[in-house]
């Protein structure tokens, strides 16, 4: 995929790291109706900017339910076509989660999926047992780091946010950071939102990366309330786009020169 500005940086592993357009798209999930979803996210981008990736909330098209009759087969997923033929159509990247059923278990199951159709898989590896996740779901074991455009993204799933040890960054023996940029995808209710905010601008300022996290607005089937607060925070803490409570796409940019200028000034990974 061609660069979409030309303003670039050269990261430290060499790789040029161009400024990254991330569309956090924060809505009202219609509970357990995927085709709703697709048509609600399909019009939400009807007249989008251009972006780089795509953030829609976790289990994007039935809203976090632990239903498994609405999971879809992972050979033969239509949440994966739909973010497919999006992806493409778009020319841009997408995360987010999807219930599925693969080899008789069910996943709540990260997808990046490319513009080009490839889709690398995280499977959330916490699940909520407040919520019951954990009597339907099957917890993933793998920390997955994807690179797109000379970036290096760490993929989280909502609940992974509460346990910082599983995402820790560290330089490799060349010096450079395991990741630039966490993305966490959740359903996250209001009732508990400020840990929300405190952990999330938690992780970025430890981890020297942006941390960019999407939620959802709302009430679900469970009558549980969201009030979105989905955000971006750079590695000091400051905020690129401030919790909010709207529904709708918000785009924000991240700054390669800006990442790498900061971890040159507090070169704070070498000492983890």
């Amino acid at each position: 995929m061609l660069c979409k500005n030309d303003r670039n940086a050269a990261g430290s592993n060499g790789k040029i790291m161009q400024d990254l357009s991330i569309g956090i798209l924060q809505f009202d999930q219609v509970w357990q109706q995927k085709e709703a979803n697709f048509a609600r996210i399909s019009a939400q981008l009807k007249a989008s900017p251009n972006l780089d990736v795509l953030l829609l909330p976790e289990m994007f098209h039935t809203g976090f339910s632990m239903d498994v009759g609405f999971a879809d087969d992972w050979q033969a997923s239509e949440g994966l076509q739909f973010l497919k033929e999006l992806a493409g159509r778009h020319q841009m990247a997408i995360y987010t989660s999807l219930m599925v059923q693969d080899g008789g278990k069910y996943f709540n199951r990260g997808v990046f999926v490319y513009p080009d159709g490839e889709v690398l898989t995280y499977d959330k590896r916490k699940s909520f047992g407040l919520g019951g996740e954990d009597q339907y779901f099957s917890s993933g074991n793998n920390e997955v780091i994807v690179s797109y455009l000379g970036w290096k993204l760490n993929l989280q799933i909502c609940y992974d946010l509460r346990f910082p040890e599983l995402i820790r960054n560290r330089l490799n023996e060349a010096g450079a950071a395991a990741y630039d940029i966490l993305l966490n995808i959740a359903n996250w209710p209001q009732k508990r939102i400020a840990h929300w905010d405190a952990l999330l601008k938690a992780r970025a300022i430890e981890n020297q990366c942006y941390f960019i996290g999407c939620n959802r607005v709302g009430q679900d089937g469970n009558n549980l309330v969201y009030n979105g607060h989905s955000q971006a925070v750079d590695l000091l803490g400051n905020y690129l786009l401030t919790p909010h409570e709207q529904d709708g796409l918000n785009v924000v940019i991240c700054s390669g020169t800006q990442l790498n200028d900061g971890r040159k000034m507090l070169p704070f990974l070498k000492d983890a």
